[in-house]
């Protein structure tokens, strides 16, 4: 053959790679509102940046009638390609070839794009859309979920991995989203399960759907397993190269600036007014953030688990930033089993790839009651304080109101490590507040008492003027500054700058052993 006919065969070879599994298939595919898996990697990457890697790969087995069924690519379209620029390696798993289940020669070609991955510095994102393991190939499909996720483990906190669950992800797959560091999914096509409904039905006589046992709300509201759920393919996959505009390429690099246009001494009049006269009444601690980050953009993370506290991504004065924020809008603020965890992690991953952390204070204490012991808050509960008594990266914190017993110490506080720590004239900073603190120590007096109600009241303004402000607390160095509210976004701004050289480091050792 001439180069010209051998070109010819490639240009009919590479065009048959993007059929997937076949027109029909495709088409059964959008008629589900799902796209196809190379039409997911045009929608992520910049236009015109994907390349394709081992592309005529195909499965090596013959048994069960898979001879007949080689397709080029084996079910995963892998690659590299860029967002906004930056560097991604990427996989997108093609439902239409068998299903896009995992095979040996499949798994291959995303160890080797995670390996490029971790060797070069850059993310990992991966759009899974599969039926699980290829039984056909019995073990040698188990070995290679099992290679993935040893890949998934050495390459966290090195460079960022996110999963998108575009499809089902069942059995031993969901293992691999579980271990990166975020996961989205799509409402009415996104499912996660250990084992689906037929097994629950068989073994525990539980009827549930699809979508009740493992859909996108069920893991965005419930489990907790997923960080971000979207209506559309195209909203998920556009909030992802969204995200890149927050987060680092690696461990070693700065993240991103962002555009700086917000006057770094912009004052907010309208923060005077957002905290409540009367600490029993809520806020949304939403009104606080937009007021102080940049043009008020918060991207905000498990939007929709564990209410009570926020986390989420924003720029200060350009710096990209991690911001955790008590919530009193929602169980007053509390901490609870499900909001420690949540807040945990997010800061385990900001200290891991360099991003400070800021974070908003209102909390009345931990949840107290049966179910939350029973549970484990203690255990749960010192995840949080391990992750913030872990962190190195600048860690600034401001008290917009309660700070109450140990979870004051455990919010990012001076005592562990906390390097700019303010607090607006609202914050109250005390073992607990007035009323159960005066019930404790004037029990007696107030049960002597004629009038019952007035010596509970006289001892709690007593209380209130001693401790209920943040006035002792300043004057032993545990907060740095009380600071008009209005100059909140200066005065972090300014900090972010003096802690850029920020040195610190954790005592030599493998690794530590947090509370799981």
């Amino acid at each position: 053959m001439s180069m010209r006919e051998k070109l010819e065969l490639l240009e009919r070879r590479r065009a048959e790679s993007e059929q997937g599994g076949g027109p029909e298939r495709l088409a059964a595919q959008h008629t589900k509102g799902k796209l196809s898996a190379r039409e997911r990697l045009d929608a992520l990457l910049d236009e015109g940046s994907f390349v394709e890697l081992d592309r005529f790969v195909t499965h090596r087995s013959t048994d069960f009638g898979l001879a007949e069924q080689r397709v080029y690519g084996d079910g995963v379209v892998t690659g590299h390609g860029r967002i906004d620029g930056r560097l991604v390696y990427v996989f997108s798993q093609d439902f239409t070839v068998l299903g896009g289940s995992l095979s040996e020669a499949f798994a291959e070609k995303i160890c080797k794009v995670m390996d490029l991955a971790v060797r070069n510095g850059a993310p990992v994102v991966g759009l899974n859309d599969s039926g699980g393991a290829r039984i056909q190939e019995g073990v040698v499909s188990l070995g290679g979920y099992a290679e993935i996720f040893l890949r998934n483990t050495l390459a966290s906190g090195v460079v960022p991995q996110v999963s998108a669950v575009l499809g089902p992800c069942a059995g031993g797959a969901v293992y691999s989203p579980a271990i990166t560091d975020f996961i989205y999914m799509v409402r009415g096509t996104s499912y996660m399960f250990v084992t689906g409904p037929n097994v629950v039905k068989t073994v525990t006589h539980e009827d549930v759907t699809m979508e009740a046992l493992g859909g996108a709300d069920t893991h965005a509201a419930t489990s907790g397993v997923s960080h971000f759920t979207h209506d559309s393919e195209l909203a998920c996959l556009q909030a992802i190269r969204e995200l890149f505009r927050f987060i680092p390429q690696n461990n070693l690099a700065e993240p991103p600036r962002g555009a700086g246009t917000d006057p770094r001494d912009r004052r907010d009049e309208q923060l005077l007014d957002i905290v409540p006269d009367n600490a029993n009444k809520p806020y949304d601690m939403h009104d606080v953030l937009r007021r102080v980050v940049d043009d008020g953009e918060f991207y905000e993370v498990h939007k929709e688990y564990a209410g009570n506290i926020l986390v989420g991504f924003a720029h200060l004065g350009g710096h990209s930033v991690g911001v955790v924020a008590n919530q009193p809008a929602v169980l007053a603020g509390v901490l609870d089993i499900n909001a420690s965890a949540k807040a945990a992690r997010f800061i385990r991953f900001c200290d891991a790839f360099n991003i400070p952390l800021v974070t908003f204070e209102d909390v009345p204490g931990f949840l107290p009651g049966v179910a939350q012991e029973h549970g484990g808050i203690i255990k749960h509960g010192a995840k949080l304080l391990y992750a913030y008594c872990e962190a190195t990266v600048p860690k600034l914190t401001v008290i917009t109101r309660k700070a109450y017993g140990g979870a004051y110490d455990v919010m990012s506080s001076k005592h562990i490590r906390g390097d700019y720590n303010v607090a607006w004239p609202t914050a109250e900073i005390a073992v607990m507040g007035p009323k159960g603190a005066v019930e404790i120590l004037f029990r007696k007096e107030i049960a002597d008492a004629a009038d019952a109600v007035a010596a509970t009241d006289a001892r709690v303004a007593e209380y209130s003027a001693k401790f209920a402000n943040p006035y002792v607390a300043a004057g032993r160095g545990y907060v740095d500054d009380i600071i008009d509210p209005r100059e909140t976004r200066p005065r972090l701004i300014d900090a972010l700058d003096s802690l850029q050289g920020k040195r610190d480091r954790n005592p030599p050792r493998k690794h530590g052993n947090i509370p799981l």
